[in-house]
């Protein structure tokens, strides 16, 4: 999954976390509705003002909207090891979160001391 698709999952999972639609995200980030719908779909990329007004909006911080979650790798596990006791794929997803997790962590520190 490429950093923009984690992007755009994640952004999609808040606002709908948030109660909110498309519209009222756009409105609240003082922008159009086809913008927040391009950015979902993939279209349009917003700027780093604009992320930071959206996250503003959904109460998180911008970086998480970069965060992979080792929720979403729980098909690729099934799909991988279907004869696997259940208590192993569990063992493997728990180790990729926190692989993931120190990864996502280190990389968002390096870019941020950059700046």
């Amino acid at each position: 999954m490429t950093l923009k698709q984690v992007f755009i999952r994640n952004l999609r999972e808040f606002r709908k976390r948030e109660g909110l639609s498309q519209m009222k995200l756009a409105e609240h980030c003082n922008t159009a509705t086809s913008y927040i719908g391009d950015i979902e779909i993939g279209r349009r990329f917003p700027s780093i003002d604009m992320i930071e007004r959206i996250a503003k909006v959904l109460r998180i911080e911008p970086y998480q909207f970069f965060k992979n979650k080792a929720g979403y790798v729980s098909s690729d596990i099934e799909n991988l090891f279907p004869g696997l006791p259940n208590s192993m794929k569990n063992q493997i997803k728990a180790k990729i979160k926190t692989q993931i997790n120190q990864s996502t962590d280190e990389i968002l520190c390096r870019i941020l001391n950059e700046y």
